[in-house]
């Protein structure tokens, strides 16, 4: 069995889904649960919702740096409060996007800033998005903290020393379809060889990334095995070790056991 640690089904990502299909999916392929994520406020009520009807979905909840510019009083008031259900796992996606820019970079930084200091007020880790933006990422991280609480580098696309830095500070590395790609950067190779069985997930960040065999259709958690199967190959492992490792390693950060699920 294994777990998705990052997917979007909710919102205009995935409007008009088949969600107890693409769970049956999942499930078919062996992977037993998914922690479904949101965007923004009214996103993650959607998602708290879903896992609310699903015994295998968990929740991550946050505003994406793409969606900085809605953060506001209101958006952090209403965060508070969907964070204290038990279903929330994770704060986020939160972090900084300096590729598309969808938000001003200071209200992104503002926003990053702010919820690090709500996951750490409330004990509960982050959910990381970045791109384009390492350097500034890591500062951010370092500077309010977020190593009392850690969390997850989600859809890593960095380079080892990223990874080494952010392992310091307690972050777990998760792994996404991009692994599989046949011009994946060597960097993100390098780092998924070395980054220690204890800090490895992985997930599918759907509907986006869909890994070999299904570049270019819409992603779904049933397709995160193809990312641990490239994952093995790179570690030089079996696939059910990471399989059992990426499960391992989310109750640990979590105390979500999907063999419950």
């Amino acid at each position: 069995m294994i777990v998705d640690a990052h997917c979007h089904l909710t919102g205009g990502y995935q409007k008009d889904k088949d969600i107890d299909g693409m769970l049956n999916r999942a499930k078919a392929a062996g992977v037993v649960g998914a922690v479904a994520v949101g965007t923004d406020l009214d996103d993650s009520k959607k998602v708290l919702e879903l896992a609310e009807n699903y015994s295998n979905i968990r929740a991550s909840l946050g505003v994406h740096p793409h969606d900085a510019k809605t953060w506001n009083a209101e958006a952090e008031m209403g965060l508070r409060v969907l964070l204290k259900s038990p279903l929330a796992l994770f704060v986020g996606e939160t972090g900084l996007d300096w590729h598309y820019d969808l938000s001003p970079r200071d209200l992104q930084e503002n926003a990053f800033r702010a919820q690090i200091r709500l996951a750490i007020e409330i004990g509960k880790p982050l959910m990381i998005h970045t791109r384009s933006a390492p350097d500034a990422t890591l500062a951010i991280l370092e500077e309010e903290g977020a190593s009392k609480v850690g969390g997850v580098i989600h859809c890593f696309t960095e380079d080892l020393l990223f990874a080494q830095r952010a392992v310091s500070l307690g972050f777990y590395i998760s792994f996404s379809g991009i692994l599989t790609f046949p011009k994946n950067s060597q960097a993100i190779g390098e780092a998924a060889a070395w980054v220690p069985e204890d800090r490895i997930l992985v997930e599918t960040d759907a509907p986006f990334l869909a890994p070999a065999p299904h570049r270019g259709k819409p992603n779904e958690p049933a397709f995160v095995v193809h990312t641990a199967r490239r994952l093995a190959e790179l570690r030089g492992c079996g696939e059910k070790h990471v399989h059992d490792i990426a499960c391992k390693n989310l109750r640990a950060l979590t105390g979500w056991d999907v063999a419950q699920c």
